[in-house]
């Protein structure tokens, strides 16, 4: 006899099943799910705590003709195993195969890209005001967890439906949990005891007690329910969205199947904004999961009985950054750490547990976070505001009217800068480099390697100036770290090999393959220089005009987009001097990047030893080159 799961070819055969059934599906849904990411790694607390929510939405609605907008695709995998892919779903992830995240070149059930956080309630309302201008009747759903309400666009979203009143359905899938722990005064509110247990108790008992009275109790039952409704509303968050203009429901059980069912089909039938808030248990029938939520919120590959990884690693560039911040910190109190909801993803939480009154988790509110970091620099301290590159993108606009304007000290530290692999194109550090470096103040610096990581955040707090310093994800080289950290000369570079024939001008992690690829050309005969830039700005002008004087042609080679980033710096000192020489720029295309492992995207590239090598040798031929005649 087939199983639940296997009967499941789309929503639509939903819709034949009972409530056991039901339950029986979001068991085997769950398997599916702590099965492959064991074996592929993903995101797996989010996914698990958000099984009920994804069968009860398209037991209830039509989709796709109904939208439902998902919140970061964390909490998605359970929406694409009943969305037709249940059979692809061991691809997750995996280069040529699904999409960690939804994505709507890959299946008509994904509405939305969903890769960053707190976008689903302004997609769901544009969504809904469309709808309202052609005259359809489509339902439209918005999936937020409680942790992306502390981004100011969330709250921007609410705001602009409530005043519109369109039909829109806002399910606040609330653990208590973004990433990290949530922090803030809206964070406690929303985890207030009273909304939980307490609330949905009231209720059942408040309902069980009226209908035992005779003859009038049908009646009482329905007055009653409006007044309860008044008085947990006031009780709990329901205040809060009441006061935005939405009509709240709940607390509810939102792993009672039954429960989120019926209350969806209620909501789904009312008018104006309604927010149905759903109590989850995040990494919900995994006990590792749930006993460490924030360690199993992303994961490579483990051990399905213990959860424990299968492939010990050599120290991450995070681990280097948080080890090397703690160091500076302890002699250097102007120092003060910051996070956007991700102590753990950063490396920050071992600041905070070290010196509690200088670390600062400001929530997912990257924009919050760097105008933060500006008043802190204001008054004297040093600010590292730890972000990911991709988020980093999210504050632009504080970076240069807040920052860089100014002339402060802040001290960004952008980690998983570059490929980083498997999340794809939403989290790929691609771009930083093109929108910093024409920043005027801006100092954008790169390591080769873990031990040089260390010595440019030394120098970076010492540098009295904006620093931007960029670092990629995974393990590190192996290089040795134990040595006192020194402070770098601003924008300077260092020659690693001289050579005559062609110099490699290379920076961040892409030095190393740079100096293989040079051993390799000298056995083709071929003498090319490396020089490590470290700096993508200020360039080291004098070094690279050197190495062009004595090269035959110049290769650059980055990790980062090739529009406006590293090699175009190069290409405008070249102009700038009126400099002539065959010159190539190896990097990032003009496209998103899919996901698939840093290996194999390398690879794809020519981000490699071996790419470096071919790029170089036509270079030097002359059949990959462009000559600059300034």
């Amino acid at each position: 006899m087939k199983s639940v799961l296997e009967r499941i070819g789309s929503p639509a055969d939903l819709k034949a099943l009972g409530p056991d059934e039901l339950r029986a599906l979001a068991a085997e849904v769950r398997e599916l799910i702590i099965e492959t990411v064991s074996e592929k790694g993903g995101h797996l607390a989010s996914s698990l705590g958000a099984v009920e929510i994804a069968i009860a939405l398209h037991y209830v609605l039509d989709t796709p003709n109904d939208r439902v907008v998902w919140d970061v695709g964390h909490q998605a995998y359970a929406h694409k195993i009943l969305t037709g892919r249940k059979d692809e779903f061991r691809t997750l992830r995996q280069y040529g195969g699904i999409s960690g995240f939804p994505k709507p070149s890959e299946s008509p059930y994904d509405a939305f890209v969903a890769g960053h956080s707190s976008t689903s309630i302004s997609a769901a309302l544009g969504m809904a005001a469309a709808r309202d201008l052609g005259g359809g009747g489509r339902k439209v759903v918005a999936v937020i967890g409680d942790g992306s309400l502390t981004a100011g666009l969330a709250f921007e979203g609410l705001n602009q439906a409530g005043h519109l009143k369109k039909d829109l359905i806002v399910v606040l899938n609330d653990n208590e949990m973004s990433i990290s722990k949530n922090v803030g005064a809206l964070s406690q509110f929303l985890s207030r005891k009273l909304t939980g247990r307490f609330a949905m108790n009231l209720k059942k008992e408040l309902e069980r007690f009226i209908r035992t009275i005779p003859r009038f109790g049908t009646r009482l039952l329905d007055i009653a329910k409006r007044a309860e409704d008044s008085i947990i509303t006031l009780l709990t968050p329901g205040m809060l969205f009441e006061g935005l203009g939405f009509h709240y429901v709940g607390p509810l059980d939102g792993h009672d199947i039954e429960a989120l069912v019926n209350s969806l089909k209620v909501v789904s039938s009312a008018d104006g904004p309604v927010l149905l808030h759903v109590l989850t248990r995040k990494g919900k029938g995994y006990l590792p999961a749930e006993a460490d939520p924030a360690a199993f919120h992303g994961v490579g590959p483990f051990v399905r009985e213990t959860g424990t990884p299968k492939k010990p690693s050599r120290p991450s560039y995070t681990n280097v950054f948080s080890s090397a911040l703690l160091e500076i910190a302890a002699s250097d109190r102007r120092v003060v750490a910051i996070t956007a909801a991700m102590p753990e993803g950063t490396g920050l939480s071992t600041f905070a547990e070290r010196f509690p009154d200088r670390f600062f988790d400001v929530g997912i509110a990257e924009q919050h976070a760097l105008t933060f970091a500006a008043g802190l620099a204001r008054e004297g301290l040093v600010p590292v505001t730890a972000i990911y590159s991709t988020f980093l993108q999210r504050a632009y606009d504080e970076v240069f009217h807040d920052v860089c304007l100014q002339d402060l000290p802040v001290v960004i530290a952008m980690d998983r800068a570059g490929i980083v692999g498997q999340d794809g194109p939403t989290h790929h550090g691609l771009f930083d480099i093109a929108y910093l470096r024409h920043l005027p103040n801006m100092t954008v610096a790169a390591p080769k390697d873990e031990d040089e990581l260390r010595h440019l955040l030394f120098s970076a707090v010492r540098y009295g100036r904006p620093v931007a310093l960029r670092y990629p994800r995974g393990a590190c080289m192996g290089v040795d770290t134990s040595g006192p950290m020194r402070e770098i000369p601003l924008g300077k570079a260092e020659v690693l090999r001289e050579g005559k024939d062609a110099a490699i001008l290379a920076i961040g992690n892409m030095v190393h393959p740079a100096i293989e690829a040079a051993g390799r050309l000298e056995k083709a005969g071929i003498k090319a220089g490396v020089i490590n830039a470290r700096f993508v700005k200020p360039l080291d002008a004098e070094c690279i005009l050197k190495a062009v004087s004595t090269a035959g042609a110049l290769l650059t080679v980055e990790e980062g987009s090739l529009q406006g980033g590293f090699g175009s710096a190069v290409l405008e000192l070249l102009e700038e001097r009126g400099v002539r020489v065959p010159i190539k720029r190896l990097g990032v295309p003009d496209e998103y990047i899919e996901h698939g492992s840093q290996e194999e995207l390398r690879s794809r590239l020519g981000l490699t030893a071996e790419g470096i090598e071919a790029a170089a040798k036509a270079l030097v031929a002359g059949s990959g080159g462009l000559k600059m005649a300034f």
